[in-house]
């Protein structure tokens, strides 16, 4: 078949590890064959974001919100350990943090269903996207270990005028903490959320605890509500899907007993600890898709996973390994997607559909990599090393391709 053109790039952010192996294999194997790949590129490698002093990130950032998609592989997030091991300059902040606060973004999770790994969770029949407010409460926390005899104020200068509140009066020692957001996150978050339920016409659940926070949490039930109503009900309504709000415990009830298919967006905390029980429920972490969407309209697709160190480490010393590529692969057929959607450019919507069906398809009928055969319900499987799955799954997608290009 032809090549499938693109005139217009998407970013493409290289990573670390062996997801970089993954990532070279996906486009050597299951993209450039089909299409004249067009991709404004950045090496997000620790080492060259050290050589840049960083810089790269902010650069691949600004170029998201230039061409409005980018796909973005793995990356370290350097620790101590990290920074000795690479020679690193300094401990540089999360690439994915920093993509996040110059997009004003969104983080979307949901994971990659297929029939013969069921979800922990038996009434689970359709996926679960966890939409996370990735920004301030206690990720951005100032905290203090309290000495005994200590007066806990809160102090806020308007215009030079302190208001005071009082807090606690310890007797003993103990702790404290403050946390923070702004009306403006919480509404870019809630436009985001909105807009994603509209993009892949899904209900859109909410949940914060606001009968016991009562400014903090029941703002965040606001904002939602008053933008919801100002500027989203009508195309809800027109699409039939629903916006919904209830408290966080019932919300987590709610979802134990639901069926899946919709989208349920959670403050900064609750995200964090629900995308980890939703991946885990439904199987793997490495059968989850991530896609950070901000409120004017820009996308950046990556896997949910890290980049699987021990794996790499193997395969530097010449091991065979077994990493599961379909969240990485994933996060490609999400951006191709969206680069033809917004470009009206149909052969690229069609081949990404067909790559996540071929994807699929090469673990419905048995053949995966190590970490799925352990969760397999039906019989016979076959276990491939890293390459081999990919090279399983480009013989599909040559037969998906044939029937519909």
């Amino acid at each position: 078949m032809q090549k499938i053109k693109m005139p217009v790039p998407l970013v493409e952010m290289d990573g670390d590890e062996m997801t970089r192996i993954i990532w070279d294999m996906i486009k050597q194997d299951l993209i450039l064959p089909y299409i004249d790949l067009n991709t404004e590129y950045y090496d997000l490698g620790l080492k060259y974001r050290d050589e840049t002093n960083d810089q790269v990130t902010y650069d691949a950032a600004n170029a998201i919100k230039k061409y409005g998609v980018g796909v973005k592989c793995a990356t370290i997030t350097p620790n101590a350990q990290r920074v000795e091991e690479y020679g690193l300059k300094e401990m540089y902040k999360s690439p994915n943090g920093t993509i996040r606060a110059i997009l004003d973004g969104t983080v979307f999770r949901a994971p990659i269903v297929v029939d013969g790994i069921s979800p922990s969770v038996k009434t689970w029949k359709k996926p679960i996207t966890i939409a996370r407010h990735a920004y301030g409460d206690v990720y951005r926390n100032t905290e203090y270990r309290v000495p005994a005899n200590t007066k806990f104020e809160m102090i806020f200068t308007t215009d030079g005028k302190e208001t005071r509140l009082p807090v606690f009066e310890y007797e003993g020692g103990g702790v404290a903490q403050g946390m923070y957001n702004t009306d403006k996150s919480i509404s870019s978050f809630a436009r985001s959320c909105f807009n994603y339920a509209i993009d892949t016409r899904q209900d859109l659940w909410f949940a914060t605890k606001d009968t016991i926070s009562k400014i903090y949490d029941h703002t965040f039930k606001d904002i939602f509500q008053e933008i919801f109503d100002e500027e989203y009900k009508e195309k809800f309504d027109e699409l039939g899907i629903e916006y919904f709000y209830t408290l966080i415990d019932d919300a987590v009830a709610r979802v134990i007993r639901s069926e899946g298919g919709y989208i349920w967006a959670c403050k900064n905390y609750d995200g964090d600890v629900m995308s980890d029980m939703v991946a885990t429920a439904f199987g793997s972490l490495a059968m989850m898709t991530s896609v950070l969407v901000s409120p004017d309209g820009n996308y950046e697709y990556e896997a949910a996973h890290g980049t699987v160190t021990r794996h790499y480490y193997k395969h530097l010393d010449g091991e065979e390994t077994s990493t599961n590529s379909m969240a990485t692969i994933f996060a490609w057929s999400g951006a191709l997607r969206k680069r033809g959607e917004m470009d009206q450019n149909d052969a690229l919507v069609k081949f990404a559909d067909a790559l996540d069906k071929a994807s699929i398809r090469t673990i419905e009928e048995g053949v995966m990599t190590k970490d799925l055969a352990l969760l397999w319900e039906k019989g016979n499987k076959k276990v491939v090393n890293t390459h081999g799955f990919i090279k399983e799954v480009a013989t599909r997608l040559d037969q998906e391709l044939k029937e519909i290009m």
